[in-house]
């Protein structure tokens, strides 16, 4: 059996990936966690920010090895970008578009209110663009341009969620992608 902490954990990064920060309540994570009230504030003392803002980084290193291991076993470092993309629409459409990027759903929440859930979905996304640099850098393009095509890539994606979630359609996921890596190999030509 999963221990408490893990299971309050978890369920919390679902419900606050699904329904955002203000949209979860900490008696509908008991209740689905199966556990005590009383044993959140025991394992976050900090109550429901301190809840969420572990439930965030907890949520972007997992991210964070699914994007190293899509693009680490690809071919090349473009396929791997391509197969991130589709992996990506592909969730969507398993999850009946929704779940998207539960780090999104939180930063777009919280980044104008909550100046501590904002660092660390601010942190979690510099992972990725850390990582993603890192392979790019890798595959010969330079550290500026790895950079900038990262967060590009990153922006693309994000906001191709949010029209993706919005028209019920992976359109937008399928073209970002292929821009994005339509980029990646006209840097490295």
């Amino acid at each position: 059996m999963v221990a408490t902490k893990e299971r309050i954990l978890h369920t919390s990064t679902e419900l606050f990936g699904r329904q955002g920060f203000a949209g979860t309540g900490m008696n509908q994570i008991v209740a689905e966690a199966q556990a005590a009230l009383g044993s959140i504030y025991h394992f976050f003392p900090g109550g429901k920010e301190q809840l969420c803002e572990e439930a965030i980084r907890t949520s972007g290193q997992i991210y964070l090895h699914l994007i190293e291991a899509v693009i680490d076993t690809a071919p090349d470092v473009t396929e791997g970008v391509r197969d991130f993309f589709t992996g990506a629409g592909a969730h969507l459409v398993a999850t009946d578009y929704a779940d998207a990027c539960p780090i999104a759903t939180i930063a777009l929440e919280v980044a104008s209110t909550n100046d501590e859930l904002r660092r660390a979905t601010a942190d979690v996304f510099e992972l990725w663009v850390a990582a993603a640099s890192d392979r790019l850098e890798t595959a010969g393009i330079p550290p500026h341009t790895a950079r900038e095509l990262s967060l590009f890539a990153l922006a693309a994606l994000e906001g191709a969620f949010v029209l993706s979630q919005a028209s019920r359609s992976i359109e937008a996921i399928e073209a970002a992608g292929t821009n994005v890596v339509a980029c990646i190999r006209a840097a490295l030509s």
